[in-house]
């Protein structure tokens, strides 16, 4: 199921953009440790899957804004049942991961 697949950054740069329009600069300020290249690749990646929209201002400077199109604003709410899941889950989950890893542990000890 191709839904914004396994980009790092995807869900971050939609809440970024879930205010209204951002500038590329703009988007860099939250998220911290991103790179310029990173950030591009992501925006383009989300504009060819259609959640995110480029505009081009014919100005001097030039100016770029990136906005969350219908579809992308449609994610939104999924977004935020993931979320309170993953909050409700959190321990379950922790827990999970945690016996995985003394088990893998517990193999390579053998």
């Amino acid at each position: 199921m191709p839904v914004l697949g396994g980009r790092k950054w995807t869900w971050k740069l939609m809440r970024c953009l879930e205010g209204g329009p951002r500038r590329f600069s703009e988007l860099r300020v939250p998220l911290v440790g991103i790179t310029a290249k990173v950030l591009a690749e992501t925006l383009r990646a989300m504009e060819h899957d259609g959640v995110v929209t480029r505009t081009d201002y014919d100005e001097n400077p030039p100016r770029v804004e990136y906005a969350l199109t219908p579809l992308g604003q449609s994610l939104l709410g999924p977004m935020d049942a993931v979320c309170a899941w993953s909050r409700e889950h959190l321990a379950v989950l922790l827990e999970a991961r945690e016996a995985f890893e003394r088990e893998e542990q517990e193999e390579r000890d053998e």
